[in-house]
């Protein structure tokens, strides 16, 4: 496989498994979580090293997705007191750790290229560099990771399908017949929370964001049906990693830049030309009705 093709297929699974859950963010007006998840899980670099002097992917993984885990909790027990919107909490929950990533970087990580840049930013083109050996053939370690994800995240939300959309168009349903939605929005929010993680070395926090929100509210503009917009969800994240990366090359500009413009693109042309929710469709529609 091709660097290019690969740096394609990276960014690919990187827009499936957050496809898979997008929609649900968007739905439940969590759209702000990827971006929480992304600068909150600097403290656990930074304790990682503390802990064991290491910038091994491994340990970097776990330490990120225990202070991811815990951004999640912190911001649905703030909810869940009713005394905080979902805004309000991530807004609330992610500077504090943010800032204490920051100060940590700052007092005990200087001068060991422990920056904000090497540890939020990440390089999609990096990619093909970072191997790993499984069954004699030579793999794309962040490939390998996000194929495990996007598997993961899949049987999530396969295994609960109705539960997840019972609970995220009616929690109060949801509650009572017992689904238990505090549980499902946890779950929800953690693999989230590890998708990002897993994501965000490999291809970079703000392409992390932009394919965790940007497909899922193009979908919202397009169809109605959960399924249909998981499906395009993901299509957008695929178009926009295949295009981003052709438009980039010859520029010799950012892949993830790239990635991240073509999916805001396809999200104009459906704020604009969507056949229901387009505000131009709507006011064709308008003067129709006016000329009629």
């Amino acid at each position: 496989m091709s660097d290019g093709l690969l740096i394609v297929v990276v960014a690919g699974l990187v827009a499936t498994a957050c496809g898979l859950l997008g929609p649900f963010l968007v739905l439940r007006r969590m759209a702000l979580l990827s971006d929480a998840v992304s600068h909150a899980v600097l403290p656990g670099i930074v304790a990682v090293w503390l802990v064991a002097h290491t910038r091994a992917p491994l340990a970097v993984i776990v330490g990120a997705a225990a202070f991811a885990v815990l951004c999640v909790l912190g911001i649905d027990a703030l909810r869940a007191t009713g005394l905080v919107a979902s805004d309000a909490a991530i807004a609330l929950v992610f500077p504090a750790l943010f800032s204490l990533g920051v100060l940590g970087v700052t007092r005990y990580a200087d001068g060991i290229h422990l920056d904000l840049d090497s540890t939020i930013y990440g390089e999609i083109a990096f990619v093909p560099f970072d191997t790993v050996r499984l069954g004699g053939y030579e793999l794309s370690r962040s490939g390998v990771v996000l194929a495990v994800v996007v598997l993961l995240n899949l049987l999530l939300v396969t295994a609960l399908w109705k539960e997840l959309k019972a609970t995220t168009f009616d929690p109060q349903f949801g509650a009572t017949v017992r689904l238990h939605p505090r549980l499902l929005s946890r779950l929800l929010l953690v693999a989230s929370a590890v998708t990002a993680v897993a994501a965000f070395d490999a291809v970079g926090a703000i392409l992390v964001v932009t394919l965790l929100i940007v497909p899922a509210a193009t979908a919202f503009l397009l169809t109605e049906r959960l399924v249909v917009m998981i499906g395009l969800a993901i299509g957008v994240g695929w178009v926009g990693a295949a295009a981003g990366y052709a438009i980039a090359l010859p520029m010799d500009s950012s892949i993830a830049g790239a990635m991240g413009l073509v999916c805001t693109g396809c999200f104009v042309l459906a704020l604009l030309a969507s056949p229901r929710f387009g505000i131009l469709t709507r006011r064709w529609r308008r003067r129709a009705r006016q000329a009629r």
